[in-house]
């Protein structure tokens, strides 16, 4: 799992232990992402599934794409699509995927490369590998995220946001016994990359076997884990979780987490997305590719979108 590495986590800055007695978060639920197809038909983990909007917001969707070794003419992506009222976080860990959307925006990303698009008002957009990966095959993993937005955002004009592999903060924890790659938002003072609207903070941390990782979190914020690969134990009362997972916190103002000392030997490490965000208590009426408030709004979007009032596919 290449993303972003550091040859010495020793030489990082490191994230300061949470207060002395810090409201450690507990351990809600732990979840196992069912698999499915997305696109195409390339292989997906739906990270989210089975648990309540309500304790998910403000994300709504999270899909983590492959870990799938293609072979030559395998790989696959998604047509040309719409959508309205919400931001897409297209983060790729191995392999490479394009991009290309109706306002301009788009380009390729790779290992540790993110791209972040606010649809807002509403855009169309295509996801590809490109041509040399479907002939050659390959590795391919990443995952897609949704984050909602307030209702006064969401007719925002569309924004697209190239975030490189090497623009991304990368810290340590106090012991230097993971590498914590900062994405967006806030972490004991120091901030990555990404822009967003609705106050997230996104985190793809590898944890060394054996070595535990602390966090202080915004007490407003939720709180979730979902495990990329190894396995590990959560909160202060070390519930087991394992790839494909999706822990929950509760309520508090730091959150743990533990690399179990033996791992399997396809993945020496434990590797975590931590997802965090300020809810926007909002009624959510989603379906499809459009994320709004009510019915009829959403009723709107489609309208929308069959009339070609969604922008149109750019002529090359």
């Amino acid at each position: 799992m290449p993303a972003v590495t550091a040859d010495d986590l020793l030489a990082l800055p490191r994230i300061a232990e949470p207060a002395a007695t810090p409201r450690e978060r507990p351990v809600r639920s732990v979840t196992t992402a069912p698999s499915g197809f997305e696109g195409e038909g390339f292989p997906v983990r739906r990270a989210f599934a089975g648990v309540d909007l309500a304790d998910l917001d403000p994300f709504v969707h999270l899909d983590q794409m492959g870990e799938v070794e293609y072979a030559p003419g395998e790989p696959k992506g998604t047509p040309w699509h719409p959508h309205r009222g919400f931001e897409t976080v297209t983060y790729m860990i191995d392999g490479t995927f394009e991009h290309e959307d109706s306002h301009g925006g788009g380009g390729v990303i790779t290992n540790g490369d993110t791209q972040w698009m606010t649809a807002g008002a509403g855009i169309l957009h295509i996801e590809k590998p490109p041509e040399a990966l479907v002939v050659s095959g390959g590795l391919f993993h990443g995952f897609q995220l949704w984050v909602n937005l307030p209702a006064r955002d969401k007719f925002l004009a569309p924004r697209y946001q190239d975030l490189r592999g090497g623009d991304v903060k990368l810290l340590t924890s106090s012991d230097g016994g993971a590498l914590v790659r900062l994405i967006a938002g806030e972490i004991d003072g120091r901030r990555g990359p990404g822009a967003t609207h609705t106050p997230i903070t996104m985190i793809h941390a590898t944890v060394h076997a054996g070595a535990r990782l602390r966090l202080p979190w915004r007490p407003s914020f939720n709180a979730l884990a979902y495990v990329l690969n190894g396995l590990g134990t959560f909160g202060a009362e070390r519930r087991p979780a394992r790839i494909g997972q999706l822990v929950l916190y509760g309520a508090g103002d730091a959150i743990t987490l533990t690399a179990d000392e033996r791992q399997e030997s396809r993945s020496p490490n434990l590797d975590v997305l931590i997802l965090g965000g300020e809810p926007i208590r909002e009624p959510v009426v989603w379906y499809g590719p459009f994320v709004m408030n009510s019915r009829e709004e959403l009723v709107q979007a489609f309208e929308d979108f069959r009339a070609g009032r969604l922008e149109t596919i750019p002529v090359h």
